[in-house]
């Protein structure tokens, strides 16, 4: 059986940001009370193509392929347990 830890990870050098691709069903209130923002549903998120990074974006971990995307469960569990992480003068 194959384990995957997480779904694609897109992440911004410059403002020190990532997002967890979800699924649209994902239970957003289990998400939301970690201290995570929740996009909704046909948020635009612009992303670099899979083989290359555009300026400061680039992926931490590739989608490929399969649609497979984050476990939200598995999401706010692992979040729950480190919780996130915001260093004075870093933006918001």
């Amino acid at each position: 059986m194959h384990i995957r830890p997480s779904g694609p990870i897109l992440a911004c050098l410059f403002t020190r940001r990532a997002w967890w691709l979800l699924p649209t069903e994902a239970a957003v209130d289990d998400i939301d009370d970690v201290g995570f923002t929740v996009w909704p549903t046909g948020w635009e998120l612009l992303c670099p193509p899979v083989v290359h990074s555009i300026g400061s974006l680039w992926w931490l971990s590739i989608p490929d392929g399969t649609g497979y995307l984050t476990d939200p469960n598995s999401f706010a569990a692992a979040m729950t347990a480190t919780g996130p992480c915001v260093e004075e003068g870093t933006p918001a």
